[in-house]
Parts: structure tokens; sequence; C-alpha cells
């Protein structure tokens, strides 16, 4: 029998903010799966000890193959959706009923937090100037207006994760989720979002990531023209 949506959250060394960020989120009342992506520090310690299901992999393999590594366990134990945030604390845990409302709402469509949307935003420029290119790439690419393909504050139902097969083990995995889920005729909904930038290091490499992106791009274009 389905369950109630339960929360993923990839950590690569978030052990000074996953610990309160789990107490909000189970003050909510939704199970917190922790996938510890090769942390050096206390990350999987203090996610346990603060109540997660805490799954390690033993070395960093990226944020995708963590997220994938969450997902997979999810649909074992029968959860009817996933709730995505990052480890860093720059998603407020108050908002998920919200995005879980619009997702109720909506059905058939996959529910992104929009970072872009919030007036008074503090992302940092460059990041914000990325974001905005990603993302009308992605709107392009998947004839929707994604407004910030890059947010990691997301509602996947089981039914999208049980037919997109993923294959990214890095940042792009978040590209590649909505262009699947496009193509296999899911609406892409945004939903404004806070955002809390508190001087966390991104681990994104743009020369390296902006590759896997344009990558990824190209081979869903190469995919659609056949």
């Amino acid at each position: 029998m389905p369950r109630q949506p339960c929360v993923i959250i990839p950590g690569y060394n978030a052990g000074h903010t996953i610990g309160p960020l789990i107490r909000r989120i189970r003050q909510l009342g939704f199970d917190v799966i922790v996938v510890d992506d090769g942390s050096t520090d206390q990350t999987a310690r203090t996610a346990a000890e603060t109540g997660a299901m805490v799954i390690s992999h033993l070395r960093n393999q990226g944020k995708g193959q963590a997220l994938r590594t969450g997902f997979a366990y999810a649909l074992r134990s029968g959860y009817d959706a996933v709730v995505t945030l990052d480890g860093d604390g720059q998603h407020d845990p108050s908002e998920i009923p919200r995005l879980l409302e619009a997702a109720a709402h909506t059905p058939g469509a996959i529910v992104v937090g929009s970072r872009l949307s919030v007036n008074g935003s503090p992302m940092p420029l460059a990041r914000r100037l990325t974001n905005r290119l990603m993302s009308w790439v992605v709107s392009q690419v998947t004839r929707q207006d994604v407004h910030d393909s890059q947010c990691g504050f997301r509602v996947i139902p089981r039914r999208l994760l049980e037919a997109v097969p993923l294959s990214s083990r890095r940042f792009e995995i978040e590209t590649e989720l909505l262009l699947s889920a496009a193509r296999l005729g899911w609406t892409i909904r945004s939903v404004p979002v806070k955002t809390i930038y508190d001087g966390h290091h991104s681990h994104i490499r743009p020369v390296r990531d902006g590759i896997r992106f344009a990558r990824l791009i190209l081979r869903f274009m190469r995919g659609r023209a056949r």
C-alpha cells in the first residue's frame, strides 16, 4: 500500500547543517532519507542521531548518484512520492506542505521550486545568471516554461520515478529528470520558494558541469529528432 511522501536529502560534508534540517522536517511528520555521498565529516552520524534513515556511499559519487540511490530506496519502500531538497540548508522545510499541495492539484506534474521568482532573492549574481540561462535552454527544449531548472527542492511522484530511467551521476541529474518527464508528457510546475544563502559553498564546477549539461541537452535533442 502506498505511503505518504518521504524526504530525500543528498548530503556531502553537510554535518554542520544536516541536523537542524532533519529535525525541522521530522517535526512536519515526514520520514527522512539521507544519502551520505562519501562525506569526510560527521554528516552520516549526525543524520542518524537526529532520526533519519541513512544510506552511505563509501566514496563520493556525485549528487546524481546519491539521488538515484535515494529514489531506489523510496520505490522499494512503497512511498507514493518523494520530496528532494539539498543538505546545505538553503531550502526552507516549512514550504514542503505547499509544494505537496501544488502536486496534489496537478497529478501529472513534477513540482519544482523556483528561487528566481522570489523578489529580493539573495542568490549570488553569477549563479542567478547561470540559472537563468540554463532554465531558458531547458524551457526551449521541453517547450514548457521552466523557471528554475536547477532547483533541487522538488516533489517527484512515484509514477514518474518508475517510468524514467535515470543515468546521470552529477548535478545534471536535475536537468535529466525534467527533460525525461517532459518527453513522457508530464507537466513541469514551478512554485516560488524562499532560498537561504548563508555563505554556503557550492560544489558545482562551472566548466565541467556546464559541459555535462550541454552533452545532456544534445543527447535529448538527438533522441527527439529520431
